[in-house]
């Protein structure tokens, strides 16, 4: 199983940016699909996720209308588009993948930093870093 993220780089605040995490080794219908990013020194925190299957998505509040998430099947990948991006955006962008949905929906919808709760997530890929600068 593989999980590529790309797309990451420098930007101005208030510019955009267009993530990209091409999926191999899984059967991507049964499977939920987030964002999750780190900042220097700071936990791990919930982005964006989406359901392979329905479509169905989630942001966490501070991204709301800024960020879309959205899949190709056909091609196995999922985007994260950002718009409007804010100093507080910067961090390394990780794509990560499970069967049971409620672990990423969790860490998206509740906001939490909780370490706990991103261990047991299972598929993580290697980030990419985002780095929002004047």
């Amino acid at each position: 199983v593989q999980l590529q993220a790309s797309g990451g780089g420098l930007v101005q605040p208030g510019g955009s940016l267009r993530l990209s995490c091409t999926i191999s080794g899984l059967p991507l219908d049964d499977y939920t699909v987030a964002w999750i990013r780190q900042a220097p020194g700071k936990e791990r925190e919930g982005v964006s996720c989406i359901s392979m299957n329905t479509g169905t998505t989630h942001h966490r509040d501070s991204v709301e209308g800024r960020f879309t998430i959205s899949k190709d099947n056909a091609k196995k990948t999922v985007y994260l588009q950002m718009y409007s991006l804010k100093p507080e955006d910067t961090g390394v962008y990780y794509c990560a993948a499970d069967a049971l949905s409620y672990k990423l929906i969790h860490v998206v919808v509740v906001d939490t930093t909780t370490p706990i709760m991103y261990s047991g997530i299972t598929y993580w890929g290697k980030g990419t870093q985002v780095t929002v600068s004047s």
